[in-house]
């Protein structure tokens, strides 16, 4: 099913890019990263959709038959995962969080009900990470150490709070396709060199990007329209290419390669062939780390360099202060 055409040859963009050192001297690392959703983005979007049931139908396929279909084909594959989980879900649907949690995998904070952060202020978005953080713990057993927003933006400080409350890493930006520490905005212990702040309570952020998200291509709703314009429902074939193109490029620059599935999304009988295919084409590289988020920010902050100066996230942090 991939697609076989060949990626672009390396050119001078290569040797632009610094490509680092994985653990044991594999190429790059891969996290596969599951959204487990269900109802709560519709819900989210307009409450009065609790009364309607054919609507909400299309996000509880995640839950009653995608999180089945992909553990299955993680657990076939050998391939451990990270599983960003609403609060209200860890509620809602214990008994899956805890298979999901008995295969190994790892389970994140995705928001308590999925939240627009938008929405809320930095007390708001605090109080929506405690709730959803003793949801998580109550079913598992432990607090959540990495978090995903769930909508929207956060407010100044965010990321240092989290820290604070014990978190290691965020996979919410779109900002660079290799990880990187937050710049701290407030004091704390100083660890390693780069920018010469503290890394030890920094957040380290795992990047995400639309690519190589399934939502995107293929979620659909007829009534309320989603998308609003419709047409959409993206070619298998053309999908399954996009993420093994994007694969291929992010193992030649030793880079970090985020994979973002739903299982209302991906979990359906025909699309849990694309994943399927997709890991089998990851896996048969021995020169490819598989890892958990967490996993991936633990290497990163035993690198214990920070930020390059003139790395993006540091110049955007220069500037919104100097503009405060």
């Amino acid at each position: 099913m991939p697609d076989t055409t060949a990626a672009p040859a390396p050119g001078p963009a290569e040797a632009a890019v610094e490509s680092p050192r994985w653990p044991r001297g594999i190429r790059c690392a891969v996290v596969v990263s599951v959204d487990f959703d269900a109802e709560l983005p519709l819900l989210a979007a307009d409450p009065t959709t609790a009364q309607r049931v054919k609507t909400l139908s299309v996000g509880r396929y995640g839950a009653t038959r995608g999180v089945d279909r992909l553990l299955a084909e993680f657990q076939s594959q050998g391939v451990t995962t990270t599983w960003c989980v609403p609060g209200r879900n860890a509620e809602r649907y214990p008994h899956l969080i805890r298979a999901i949690a008995g295969h190994g995998h790892e389970i994140a904070h995705h928001g308590h009900a999925h939240e627009d952060f938008s929405r809320l202020g930095l007390t708001g978005q605090l109080e929506v990470a405690d709730r959803g953080s003793e949801a998580i713990a109550g079913v598992t057993g432990e607090r959540p150490r990495g978090f995903r927003i769930p909508a929207g933006e956060w407010a100044a400080g965010f990321p240092d709070a989290l820290a604070d409350r014990g978190f290691t890493w965020s996979s919410s930006l779109h900002g660079d396709d290799l990880p990187h520490f937050h710049p701290a905005r407030t004091a704390g212990p100083r660890v390693g060199t780069g920018t010469g702040r503290g890394t030890a309570r920094r957040l380290i952020e795992i990047p995400v990007h639309h690519e190589l998200h399934d939502h995107p291509y293929f979620f659909f709703n007829l009534d309320p329209a989603f998308p609003v314009g419709q047409s959409r429902i993206a070619s298998y074939r053309e999908v399954l290419g996009n993420w093994t193109t994007e694969f291929d490029a992010y193992r030649r620059f030793g880079l970090c390669y985020t994979l973002r599935l739903q299982p209302e999304v991906t979990g359906t009988p025909g699309r849990i062939g694309i994943v399927r295919e997709l890991l089998r084409h990851i896996c048969s590289h021995d020169d490819v780390w598989i890892a958990t988020a967490g996993e991936v920010a633990d290497w990163w902050r035993s690198r214990n360099t920070g930020n390059a100066p003139g790395h993006p996230a540091e110049v955007f942090d220069r500037c919104t202060r100097e503009l405060a």
